[in-house]
């Protein structure tokens, strides 16, 4: 197949560069025209959405999979616009050029879409009510993409971090190494879930050939707060020697923490509908999390 992936520089990107190179003909388009390489590519600037078909016609895909995203949570409360072009016109722009090719546009979206009273993980038929702009954003490119015509997957995925990239992972180890102790937030609860996961899940999805549309939830199993994933995070890193010694991490309550956005205190995702429709069983957040931590590893030996 024909695939062209929209923000092949991002952590989700990054990671299905590799996964879907068995499956055909790879484009990727990054929002300035080059990998992180330095090696030219499309262009696909989602601050310019009206841009977005023309790449879609000329590049002719059997299937685009968009794994570019306005994802600075807090900084949407204060750029709303930018969030909205990025999070739901361009998607809608890339949905009714696909649609009108027969193309099969796969996207992500967030746990954010949910406002975390929830005391059970999340169905993709639960009611969704966002707490921010970034969440409210992410809701109303699904509901564009859903209206558009066009064949498609979403899938929502919570709390994605990677080897490469900005996330929570990479930020604990960088404050780890400059401090004897670090406050974390223990009341948000949620599911850590790799990038590489999400990318070798949409893989095998795209390799059956489904020809059906629809939500799923898409992520690590289990469950565990900001706090413990610090506490794996410190842990693994000590054991592979990525630190000479953990910082203590001690857990704070989310009122110890305001931030611009609001988070949802719950926000895990039921994967029951993924695993039925497509056989799939995504790895514990810790078996990921060791995956992750040893390519990190890997990397500092290289």
């Amino acid at each position: 197949m024909r695939i062209l992936l929209l923000g092949g520089n991002g952590q989700v990107g990054t990671e299905l560069r590799r996964s879907l190179a068995s499956l055909g003909k790879v484009v990727v388009a990054t929002r300035n025209g080059l990998l992180a390489d330095g090696s030219a590519c499309e262009i696909a600037d989602f601050d310019r959405p009206e841009g977005l078909p023309a790449l879609v016609d000329r590049v002719a895909p059997d299937v685009v999979v968009n794994a570019a995203a306005y994802t600075a949570v807090d900084r949407a409360e204060t750029e709303p616009e930018a969030a909205l072009r990025a999070n739901a016109m361009a998607p809608a722009a890339i949905a009714a050029a696909c649609a009108s090719r027969d193309a099969l546009l796969v996207h992500y979206s967030t746990d954010y879409v949910f406002d975390g009273t929830s005391t059970q993980p999340y169905r993709e038929e639960d009611p969704t009510s966002p707490l921010g702009v970034y969440g409210a954003s992410k809701l109303a490119g699904e509901v564009a993409i859903r209206d558009s015509g066009a064949r498609h997957m979403i899938f929502r995925t919570s709390w994605v971090y990677a080897a490469h990239g900005r996330n929570f992972l990479l930020t604990m180890l960088r404050l780890a190494a400059e401090r004897d102790e670090l406050r974390v937030v223990a009341d948000q609860v949620g599911s850590p879930t790799s990038a590489a996961h999400i990318a070798d899940a949409t893989a095998a999805i795209l390799a059956q050939h489904a020809r059906s549309g629809g939500l799923w939830h898409l992520t690590c199993t289990g469950q565990t707060s900001w706090h413990g994933f610090a506490e794996a995070i410190m842990a693994g890193a000590v054991e592979r020697g990525l630190l000479d010694k953990a910082p203590r991490v001690l857990p704070i309550s989310t009122s110890d923490y305001p931030t611009p956005a609001a988070r949802p205190a719950f926000s895990v995702l039921d994967n029951g509908r993924l695993q039925s429709d497509f056989g799939l069983h995504g790895p514990d957040w810790r078996d990921a999390l060791t995956q992750v931590l040893d390519t990190l590893a890997g990397d500092v030996e290289s």
